[in-house]
């Protein structure tokens, strides 16, 4: 059973909860959509001031709509185009403080202003990204970049 925690601390100590949620709630589960629902439901109900998140899963040179929290999304994207499909080619995180100064941006939902994509990687190959949305401008900064890697590298062990 899950049981949702206060966030008290430090951005630091209340993502490092997170972490230790996520290692809980996935690594008795082999199934990929599971752990990829659950995961986006966690970050879901810890991130404030988000308005989506969820994951896009490689399927040949397309990202396609995996488990997430939030509107009807965009379904397929084309690897290298847009935020998810720039972080999947180039295989790293890309963080973008306003969607709108982002050349070819894929709006799925209007009220995004900027976002975050984390690709997912295991064995040097990417297998999908993590996306959050945001509607406000600036909402993803260094401290958010380099846990919400720490959380896709923990949910890549179990993928």
């Amino acid at each position: 059973m899950f049981v949702v925690e206060s966030y008290n601390g430090t951005k630091e100590e209340n993502y490092e909860l997170v972490l230790k949620q996520l290692t809980a709630l996935i690594e008795e589960e082999k199934n990929v959509i599971a752990n990829l629902a659950n995961a986006s439901a966690l970050l879901n109900q810890f991130l404030s001031e988000i308005n989506w998140v969820g994951f896009y899963v490689k399927d040949g040179d397309e990202l396609v709509l995996g488990p997430f929290q939030g509107l009807p999304a965009c379904v397929r994207i084309p690897i290298g185009k847009g935020v998810c499909g720039t972080a999947a080619f180039e295989k790293r995180t890309v963080r973008v403080a306003d969607v709108n100064e982002f050349p070819g941006h894929i709006a799925c939902d209007a009220r995004s202003q900027s976002e975050i994509v984390v690709p997912l990687i295991k064995n040097d190959e990417v297998i999908g990204v993590l996306d959050i949305d945001s509607p406000i401008k600036n909402r993803f900064d260094e401290i958010d970049q380099r846990y919400l890697e720490k959380f896709t590298n923990i949910l890549t062990e179990y993928l």
